[in-house]
Formats: C-alpha cells, sequence, structure tokens
C-alpha cells in the first residue's frame, strides 16, 4: 500500500508515529512523509493526483496538518481517522458538548473568550480546571481555586486567544486513567494527573473495568473514531471523561507500534466508504459494547493481519 503521513514539528522526533512509519516500511509498504508548516507542499501533486491509499494524520489542535487532511478527504481519499471525527475532538467545546448530549459522563462545561469572564460561574462550581477549547499535550491547564484567581498572571501559552472552557475539578487520587483504543483494542494505562505534577504514579498498563470499557467503547462509537485516547478520571461518582484525543502516543501499550501499524493498515485497506455497519468499537470481542470483557483489552472481530517479527525500536511519544 501506499501511505501518506502528515506530520507537525512537535512530533518530528517522537516515536508515534516515527516508528510507526518506519515499521510499515519494513513491511514492505511505500509511506511518503509530509511537514506541514515547515515545508513547502504541492496540493495538486499530493492531493489530487490521489495516489495514497490513506492519509494520516498526527498533528497538533488548530495545526495545518487538519486543513490538509480535510482537503484529501474532500477529494474522496481515505483518511485515519475519519476527518469527520477528528474535527469532532479537536474542539474541546464541541466535543463536550457531544458527549454530554449522548450521555457520556461528561462535567458541566463552560466557555468564555476571557478569564474574567468565567467569574459568572457560580462559586460553588470552584475550583474549576480552564483550559484553551483548542488545547494538546496538557498545554495551558490550570486549576483555579476561586473566582479572584482567575486573573492571577498566566503563561504565554494561556494567552494565545481563542476560546476557554472551564469545568468543575473532579476530586481524585492524582492520577489519571488514559484508555486507548486500537481500532477496536481496548487498553487502560495510569499516568500522573497535569494537576498534581508533585504526585508520585508510575506510568503503567492496568486492568480494565467493564464501566470503563463501556465509555471508552462508547466514544468511538458517537464520535466516530478509530484510533484515540480517553482521559479518565475516577471520581466520587464514577468514571468522568475530561478530554479525548485522536491519534495520541499509545504510551505503555503492549507491542505499540505493531499493532497501530497493524490497524491504520486495516483502516487504509477498509477505505472510508467501507466503514462497517456498526461504526468503529462498536463490537467488542463479539459481543455488545455494553458488555465488554473486563481486566483486558477488549478486541473488535476482524480478520488479522499478518505481522512479522516485533518492532525493536523503542516507543516515544507526548501525551
Amino acid at each position: 500500500m501506499r501511505l501518506c503521513f502528515l506530520v507537525e514539528e512537535q512530533y518530528r522526533h517522537d516515536g508515534m508515529p516515527l516508528d510507526v512509519i518506519r515499521q510499515l516500511g519494513a513491511w514492505g509498504h511505500q509511506v511518503d512523509v509530509l511537514w506541514p508548516g515547515r515545508s513547502l507542499i504541492s496540493l495538486s501533486d499530493a492531493i489530487q493526483a490521489g495516489s495514497h491509499d490513506a492519509w494520516v494524520l498526527k498533528t497538533v489542535s488548530g495545526g495545518p496538518g487538519l486543513t490538509l487532511l480535510e482537503a484529501a478527504a474532500s477529494a474522496g481519499l481515505t483518511t485515519v481517522n475519519d476527518v469527520r471525527a477528528i474535527r469532532g475532538v479537536r474542539d474541546k467545546a464541541l466535543a463536550a458538548v457531544i458527549a454530554r448530549g449522548t450521555g457520556l459522563p461528561v462535567p458541566v462545561t463552560y466557555a468564555a473568550a476571557r478569564p474574567e469572564e468565567l467569574a459568572e460561574i457560580p462559586e460553588a462550581e470552584f475550583p474549576l480546571v480552564v483550559k484553551p477549547a483548542d488545547g494538546s499535550s496538557g498545554r495551558a491547564v490550570r486549576l483555579v481555586a476561586t473566582p479572584d484567581r482567575l486573573l492571577e498572571p498566566v503563561t504565554p501559552d494561556d494567552c494565545a486567544g481563542g476560546l476557554l472552557i472551564a469545568q468543575p475539578y473532579v476530586p481524585n487520587s492524582g492520577t489519571d486513567l488514559k484508555v486507548y483504543s486500537v481500532a477496536g483494542e481496548l487498553y487502560a494505562t495510569e499516568r500522573c494527573s497535569p494537576l498534581h505534577p508533585a504526585h508520585d504514579v508510575r506510568e503503567r498498563q492496568v486492568p480494565l473495568t467493564a464501566e470503563v470499557a463501556r465509555i471508552a467503547a462508547r466514544i468511538g462509537e458517537v464520535f466516530g473514531l478509530d484510533l484515540y485516547g480517553v482521559d479518565i478520571l475516577l471520581g466520587p461518582d464514577g468514571p468522568v471523561v475530561v478530554d479525548i484525543n485522536d491519534f495520541p502516543s499509545f504510551r505503555q501499550v503492549p507491542d505499540a507500534v505493531a499493532r497501530v501499524s497493524a490497524a491504520v493498515l486495516e483502516l487504509a485497506r477498509r477505505g472510508t466508504s467501507g466503514r462497517d455497519a456498526a461504526p468503529a468499537a462498536g463490537r467488542v470481542a463479539g459481543r455488545a459494547t455494553g458488555q465488554p470483557k473486563a481486566g483486558a483489552a477488549t478486541t473488535r472481530s476482524v480478520t488479522p493481519l499478518p505481522r512479522p517479527a516485533r518492532p525493536t525500536a523503542p516507543l516515544g511519544g507526548g501525551r
């Protein structure tokens, strides 16, 4: 197959997706890499020729890569993930409305253009977690204890403009649960919360409970994603979804490079027009998504792809 990866500057040295690109090449596939933001791209040659089986995006929110991916989709080319799904989660305000509207456990969400406007939120809702609606990799996420602290000095990233969102803080242990989906296979991992950097947490894979698996699988259904990550907090009232990311780092997923590479090939072969009648992650090991097997990865029933020896390159990448 011939694939095109759009990789932005932030991920130029990251194992994800560079190790995937190398793995696909080792399997005999042709992979072209475009670098939005630091190179001239001939749209006529790259997109209108239609010579790639699929386009894959690894980019920051608001970066130029998404526009290029949308251009490829407009020409009828397959994209991984589906470009319509990516737009739905890149805007965190939009994602919160969609998720909460479908019954997913998402905190009440407020939006404002300036921090001082958030002072109108009832004081009983504080502390608040405030972050840019187009943020990524934990950028400019901060915990605001009281309304009078909304105007405290902030970093340049916080002043970059654009919409802000605020959600009531969910009391938790200081540990984030990150659930990754690789074309229907779900993996749960733990890591330190960016709001509690002093909390000592060993990043590791952990058992996947039935409740969390149902939530993660439902997100795949609602947003139409195939490769994604979900940040979940285990609050006093149960799991709460606080973020959704397309094509994340897949850190701590066993054999992540081989699994993600195989998933990219599967999705490219299937093509956007050939999506299953049930959405991605809509079937889990032959069961309805409401009944995934707890404590282990759940697998959508697909024909397995042949895989060579496991890659030896280490998996890297940011959050």
